[in-house]
């Protein structure tokens, strides 16, 4: 007896089509729906068919064209296909077009990803943020979508607030909206109160960041072994996470891993995990994490500059770390970074490149470094404390009217010491 055709779909789970448009690019647009594909697999859906339509923006009504919007409706029925995911951002008019003319679920790049985090999302304040950047995404739908949204059903699109029937009262979901920025203005608050602590310690910081599964965990975890989930999978590290390091010249340094960015990232995640993703623009150093094995490197590095320059990052030094270096499909002409101010190539899971990084790391942290000899008093032997910790001891001498140092210690102890 063959397999059960019912129970195979179970397994597979929703089966979907997805749309793109080409715009200026093909290439770039096929590149998107490559992204687009392993999003829908992250969820949970498999992908039937692909189709791609040549028009330089998005039709305003329909998204494709007449013509294809009718050869996509054969496709869902040919497939059985549950619904179809777009690759852009669906304007309520778009999305109202489409229900009615395929008769399915309709979601778009934005949705999925919202889901996705809704997926990953593990401390209260991850949650918050989610759920936030979903009921902003729906409300700003729900008039004159109620076909289209209420053929969203359940899987891909209706985690987390979804089973709260969000559409049969705006009211109630600006209420809710309005209690959750209010909960996450306190979560600010908490943070900048953190913030502020990590000045008084002295401590520089330096933020991982990167495009969605460059390894950016990989290497935390091998930096400081915090052991926080580091998957081959996309978005699996929502909650920021920072640890104490310790250079090879003793100084100890804050690392700070955060979510990672992909493209056309929604405006709804960008503004709910703002708070968040600011704490990136207050690093003493940024270290970008880059899959030199991915084909589409150079655009992944864009987006996280873009990213970074929305973020308000102005100065801050980067040392692009050109990761997964040991794979046979890594190209070494493909390490340059004109927008990096130092570039490593690295493999943060056999740790190849780490001894190197971690000397990079002391070499850049030391050039706000002051050099200064002094002799201290023996009531004033405590200093010598704080130079070591937060700077470098390079000779100290024990005379009989005190103690004879030589170090350099940051800018922002000077006057301390």
């Amino acid at each position: 007896m063959g397999p059960d055709p019912e129970t195979e779909r179970e397994q597979e789970g929703e089966r979907v089509i997805l749309v793109g448009v080409s715009g200026a690019s093909r290439e770039e647009a096929l590149s998107s729906l490559d992204e687009l594909e392993e999003l829908a697999r992250t969820a949970g859906a498999s992908c039937a068919r692909r189709v791609l339509q040549n028009l330089d923006r998005p039709d305003p009504v329909s998204y494709v064209g007449s013509g294809k919007l009718d050869e996509i409706a054969l496709l869902v029925e040919a497939e059985e296909a549950d619904g179809i995911i777009c690759d852009d951002e669906l304007t309520t008019v778009q999305l109202r077009t489409l229900a009615d003319a395929l008769g399915c679920k309709i979601m778009d790049r934005t949705l999925l990803i919202l889901d996705i985090f809704a997926m990953r999302a593990r401390t209260r304040e991850g949650r918050l943020q989610v759920e936030l950047a979903q009921l902003q995404y729906r409300l700003s739908r729900l008039s004159g979508a109620g076909k289209a949204m209420s053929r969203l059903g359940g899987g891909i699109g209706t985690r987390g607030p979804g089973e709260k029937k969000l559409e049969s009262d705006r009211r109630r979901i600006r209420r809710r909206i309005t209690s959750l920025k209010r909960e996450l203005e306190e979560g600010k608050a908490h943070r900048q109160l953190l913030r502020d602590g990590r000045k008084r310690s002295l401590r520089p910081v330096v933020s991982i960041v990167g495009y969605t599964n460059a390894g950016k965990s990989t290497l935390f975890n091998a930096l400081t072994g915090a052991g926080v989930c580091a998957n081959d999978r996309l978005f699996d590290t929502l909650d920021s996470t920072t640890r104490i390091m310790r250079l090879p010249d003793g100084r100890e340094i804050l690392l700070s891993d955060t979510v990672g960015f992909i493209r056309k990232l929604p405006h709804h995640l960008v503004d709910a995990f703002r708070s968040t993703l600011e704490e990136t623009a207050y690093a003493d150093v940024i270290l970008h994490v880059a899959d030199v094995s991915s084909p589409r490197l150079d655009e992944q590095m864009q987006v996280v500059h873009d990213t970074l320059r929305e973020l308000g990052v102005r100065g801050t030094p980067v040392i692009t770390l050109f990761n997964k270096a040991d794979r046979p499909d890594a190209d070494p002409d493909r390490i340059r970074d004109g927008r990096a101010d130092r570039t490593l190539r690295v493999s943060a899971l056999k740790g190849e490149g780490l001894g190197v990084l971690k000397d990079l790391l002391a070499q850049v942290l030391s050039e706000d470094q002051v050099v200064i000899e002094r002799l201290y008093p023996y009531d004033q032997a405590g200093k010598l404390a704080l130079i070591r910790r937060y700077g470098q001891l390079y000779e100290e001498e024990y005379l009989e009217e005190g103690i004879r140092v030589k170090a350099s210690v940051p800018l922002s102890i000077y006057g301390s010491v």
